[in-house]
């Protein structure tokens, strides 16, 4: 095997996220609901026998040389001694400063696939380990399932969630996620809540997992307490919520922004929007779909 082709690296959404604590490190504390989407990055590996690690970019957007596809793939060789190289060819089509993960959904990516390119043998839990020191959502994509998240990002439930419409809405400009959780004015004493409280059923069949959770039960109750504040440095994010809203919509914010979403009906047509902005229709996937590259 010489080259994988057209792997994607999905975005994610988070339905809620509320901030319940700080810890004396500085470190909030959290609860969110990670949901996997299939809009995607494209990634392509080309194996290279020289241990050189490479990237092209086939996407007008602009990456750092030192992207996260590129830090993961050398993060895969110090931890494995492994003395093959790649060329990855990298097709950006996620937004960046958008909350939706696009930069660790590349490095999750990368690492599931040379761990197969490369003929490595890591299961997830190892993948996970050198991933989450990439970023702390990297190991909720390697996981690759819906996930109930607390503690600083680091504790994951899978959960399964009825399949559902989304619109997705980025802003052509962006906000710094350290400048949101620096600010004085961020709320950070929101109530716990339990995740039970959300299922569809009362069946809990794997100590890991609960049931089918209810996406109305979570979208009327959460909300994002990073989004007032997101809001306050990028008033284009309050614009995207209103036209959310024009549409019969309710939306808020994912991640650190600035993109926000809104599930919607399957038939509706949406209006036009501004002509900076990204609008995309998407789905949630019942699962990641490399969760098959790597074993448990």
């Amino acid at each position: 095997m010489r080259r994988l082709l057209d792997v994607p690296a999905p975005a994610k959404l988070n339905l809620l996220l509320h901030i319940t604590g700080r810890r004396s490190d500085g470190y909030h504390l959290l609860q969110s609901i990670f949901m996997l989407i299939d809009w995607c990055d494209r990634l392509h590996f080309e194996l290279r026998p020289d241990g050189q690690i490479s990237r092209e970019d086939l996407t007008p957007m602009p990456l750092p040389a030192d992207d996260l596809s590129v830090r993961a793939a050398r993060a895969l060789q110090d931890a494995t001694g492994c003395t093959h190289g790649v060329h990855i060819g990298l097709e950006k089509h996620l937004p960046a400063e958008a909350g939706m993960g696009g930069g660790s959904s590349d490095a999750a990516t990368t690492l599931i696939a040379l761990n197969r390119l490369w003929g490595l043998g890591l299961n997830r839990h190892q993948l996970a380990t050198i991933g989450l020191k990439l970023g702390a959502d990297v190991p909720f994509f390697i996981g690759g399932h819906h996930a109930w998240v607390e503690g600083v990002g680091e504790q994951l439930t899978r959960v399964q969630l009825p399949k559902a419409r989304f619109v997705v809405v980025k802003p052509k400009g962006g906000a710094s996620t350290k400048s949101i959780f620096d600010a004085p004015e961020l709320k950070r004493d929101t109530k716990t809540a339990t995740i039970q409280g959300f299922a569809a059923n009362d069946s809990q069949e794997d100590t890991q997992a609960i049931g089918v959770i209810d996406l109305q039960k979570i979208l009327a109750f959460g909300h994002n307490d990073l989004q007032p504040v997101a809001q306050a440095l990028c008033s284009d994010v309050g614009r995207c919520i209103q036209w959310l809203q024009d549409q019969g919509l309710q939306g808020r914010m994912t991640g650190s922004g600035t993109a926000v979403f809104a599930q919607m009906p399957q038939a509706m047509q949406l209006t036009t929007a501004p002509g900076d902005w990204t609008v995309r229709e998407c789905s949630n996937m019942d699962v990641h779909p490399l969760l098959d590259w790597c074993s448990d």
